[in-house]
């Protein structure tokens, strides 16, 4: 017998704290969020660099041209100052609309 999974609302995926938020990305969560009709995605990687280890991308999805708004972060505070229409993720990310997060 198989066990049905359902999807988490809007209200289950949005981040209440900032601490919500860090603990998620810390533990190699996948989250996409909309923030003024634009969709964003983070995404735990590894990175080959130098440093071997995890790192972070966030993005604006769906661009013609990704490489304008990707930012590989080491960490999610790092992750927290990426700037969105002028204003800190971690000005508005207990605000915005996430529509899809792992963990």
């Amino acid at each position: 017998m198989s066990k049905i999974i359902e999807k988490n609302s809007l209200e289950d995926n949005r981040f209440k704290t900032i601490s919500d938020f860090k603990w998620c990305v810390n533990s190699g969560g996948e989250i996409e969020f909309e923030y003024n009709d634009r969709v964003f995605g983070i995404f735990p990687k590894l990175k080959r660099t130098s440093e071997s280890g995890m790192q972070m991308l966030i993005c604006e999805k769906f661009v013609d041209n990704q490489q304008k708004t990707e930012k590989w972060c080491k960490d999610a505070d790092e992750i927290l100052e990426y700037m969105i229409d002028g204003k800190r993720l971690r000005d508005i990310i207990t605000k915005v609309k996430v529509t899809d997060r792992t963990i």
